[in-house]
């Protein structure tokens, strides 16, 4: 089973309402925002720059972040782009 499947189902499994795939271009930079419910994000390919409070965590394919509600974030994609599965507990929240 291909990576983008497994965490398809192994979100679907954890009761999330919203789960897709999407890609994003090369270095695309995602400004400071929130989510109102959780949002988890994995990386399928390429990688996923995540900054919080500070914080960086930079992610590449195989790995997962979990965003909690109202906590400002702020990402950048990675020079090759990237390709995620988005969970989100509340529909359209991403």
């Amino acid at each position: 089973m291909e990576l983008s499947e497994r965490c398809i189902q192994t979100l679907e499994k954890e009761g999330f309402i919203n789960v897709y795939e999407t890609q994003d271009a090369p270095e695309a930079i995602y400004e400071e925002h929130t989510h109102k419910d959780k949002v988890t994000i994995f990386v399928t390919e390429g990688s996923f720059e995540i900054t919080v409070s500070g914080h960086v965590t930079n992610l590449v394919a195989g790995e997962r972040f979990n965003i909690l509600p109202n906590v400002p974030y702020s990402a950048v994609v990675g020079k090759k782009g990237c390709q995620l599965v988005i969970g989100e507990m509340a529909d359209g929240d991403f």
